[in-house]
């Protein structure tokens, strides 16, 4: 065969070689046969997520995996002398044994084998306990363990059975591998490999107990996927029927903020450890930080890069008055499907449209009612011109007519935004008309514009975990430098998290004006003032709400994270709709 680029003597290309069919893990298989939809997240698009269970089951598998096995040959002597009597037939267990058939496009790392002569038996560990049914298996469990029976006996042995080894009950159940399991598992290989190839999502299981306890519910979604598509464009006010929780109501990993100048961030196993010149200044456990914020002149160890990278801990870069720069980010997700739909969309006028005029109306809604809660009814006249320009906005033929809208509610809003604070000890400082940056020229200013700044941070954090593209926005348009897709991810977002940390950091005095510095050319937060603000602002992403459109109970981080992957299945067709949050 001639080697790739060379001529036959006739002058014609000589053929490529032929790419290697890509074997199919026989643990994927597994998880087809449990959830098409959990096969294609894993499998197709590369995603992840660890829970108390996928601990437990790799804590099982410890002793597995320790060392990797040769399966010997089928029919080779298993005792220790190669000059064994014949009929000395001592069973020879290898584990973490790899084999592969091209033939039926598997692959497999199989956790034990035993083997005596030519007979070939696997056994799977699972961490749970004997399922209660009359198979006293799980399908899946049996069509996983018949399909390394197939790949031994691609290998030369002969295989009728296989072993399940329960280790939360400590039981081993034989599973027989008879034609109609042989057949039902040759039936969902050839499903899961036709699967492997597609890009759409497969339809979430409908109210299936499946779910619970599944790691990636949170990123599948599933009860509020179905609750979006059975719902029209502009839901009641009052949200959806209560769907589900899969997902942690929040988080325990958090933010960590390095702010103390010259300090340098570095690790010792799986603690970031932040030092300046010789002082311990922090020490955190690596899976309590959700990611890195590292504000100005702030040091990192290329071994602690390489640490967050593989960990999928984002490293947030920022200014010393904290204006975004960007972010590291390791290769965390395999698929290109998201991006691929979002720069499509991003050349449809049509779907840029209907995405901006959802984040709009969302955000001016939200705007309207906190003035309605907190300043009516001094505020009626406002109130009532932002309604009649959100009516508009279902009916706006352009985004340049609705950036105009958007203008025009936003001024409004700012004109009675002095009226909710009220802080405790009165100073002029805080006297607020309309809003203005670059720079910011009066406390409030400065807070919100601070605020946004850290609002389009987190947002392109829970965009790049989508496998997003940050800077590629819909509504508002990509330019070097701007998050256009996490400005437009935020807009909902803006009055209720940065505009109420605002309020609430003034009127509970956890500023003062002696955290500013000011002049006539504007006015910028000290490092007091940034560091109290901070704890404001991360209080009401942690703070637990009800959520606006499924009705259970989580935090606000959490809700943007959501919205983040409802608009990345929005952006692929698996919702119809992208609906924005607002609050009662």
């Amino acid at each position: 065969m001639m080697e790739a680029g060379h001529r036959s003597h006739r002058g014609d290309a000589a053929p490529l070689p032929s790419t290697p069919p890509q074997l199919l893990p026989v643990r994927m298989l597994n998880e087809y046969a449990y959830c098409p939809r959990l096969f294609h997240l894993m499998h197709v698009e590369g995603r992840w997520a660890d829970n108390l269970y996928t601990e437990e089951g790799r804590e099982v598998h410890r002793r597995v995996d320790r060392l990797d096995h040769v399966l010997p040959d089928a029919g080779a002597p298993t005792s220790e002398d190669d000059e064994a009597e014949e009929g000395d037939e001592r069973p020879k267990v290898s584990r973490s044994v790899s084999l592969g058939s091209e033939s039926l496009g598997l692959t497999a790392k199989l956790d034990l084998v035993s083997t005596a002569g030519a007979e070939a038996v696997p056994v799977e560990t699972k961490r749970g306990r004997v399922p209660r049914n009359e198979e006293r298996s799980w399908e899946p469990e049996r069509v996983q363990l018949m399909a390394q029976g197939l790949l031994l006996r691609e290998h030369g042995y002969e295989c009728d059975h296989g072993v399940l080894y329960f280790a939360g009950s400590k039981t081993r159940v034989d599973i027989a591998f008879t034609g109609e399991l042989e057949s039902r598992t040759l039936e969902l290989l050839e499903k899961a490999k036709a699967a492997a190839t597609r890009t759409s999502l497969p339809a979430p299981l409908d109210d299936s107990p499946k779910c619970n306890g599944c790691s990636l519910a949170g990123i599948c979604l599933p009860d509020e996927t179905l609750a979006l598509r059975h719902v029209p464009a502009e839901p009641e006010e009052e949200g959806f029927d209560a769907v589900r929780r899969l997902y942690p109501s929040r988080d325990d990993a958090l933010p960590l903020y390095v702010q103390e100048q010259g300090a340098r961030v570095g690790k010792s196993a799986e603690v970031l450890v932040v030092r300046k010149k010789d002082e311990v200044l922090a020490k955190v456990r690596l899976k309590d930080v959700s990611h890195l914020v590292l504000c100005g002149n702030i040091g990192i160890s290329a071994q602690t890069i390489h640490l967050l990278c593989n960990a999928e801990v984002p490293i947030v870069h920022l200014s010393r008055g904290h204006w975004f720069y960007g972010v590291t980010a390791g290769i965390t997700l395999r698929n290109a499907y998201d991006r691929a739909a979002q720069f499509q969309a991003a050349t449809e006028p049509v779907r840029c449209l209907e995405f901006a005029r959802a984040i709009v109306a969302a955000k001016a809604a939200n705007q309207r009612r906190i003035l309605v809660r907190n300043v009516r009814p001094s505020a009626e006249p406002e109130v009532t011109q932002m309604s009649t320009l959100l009516r508009k906005v279902p009916t706006t033929k352009s985004v340049e007519a609705l950036l105009g809208i958007e203008g025009g509610i936003a001024a409004k809003y700012f004109a009675r935004f002095g009226d909710l604070l009220r802080p405790r000890d009165f100073d002029g400082d805080w006297d607020f008309n309309s809003r203005n940056r670059r720079p910011p020229k009066d406390p409030v200013n400065a807070l919100l514009s601070f605020g946004y700044a850290m609002l389009a941070k987190e947002c392109s954090v829970a965009l790049l975990g989508e496998g997003l593209d940050p800077w590629w926005g819909l509504f508002h348009k990509p330019r070097h430098g701007r998050p256009a897709l996490a400005l437009d991810l935020m807009e909902e977002f803006r009055p209720l998290i940065v505009d109420s940390a605002v309020i609430t950091s003034i009127n509970t005095g956890m500023l003062t004006a002696k955290d500013f510095l000011q002049s006539s050319s504007g006015c910028v937060l000290k490092d007091t003032g940034r560091k109290a603000f901070i704890r404001a602002y991360e209080a009401r992403l942690d703070q637990m709400v009800t959520h606006p459109l499924f009705q259970y109970r989580c935090s606000w981080r959490a809700v943007i994270r959501v919205q983040a992957r409802l608009l990345a299945r929005w952006l692929r067709g698996d919702v119809p709709n992208y609906i924005g949050i607002t609050t009662r």
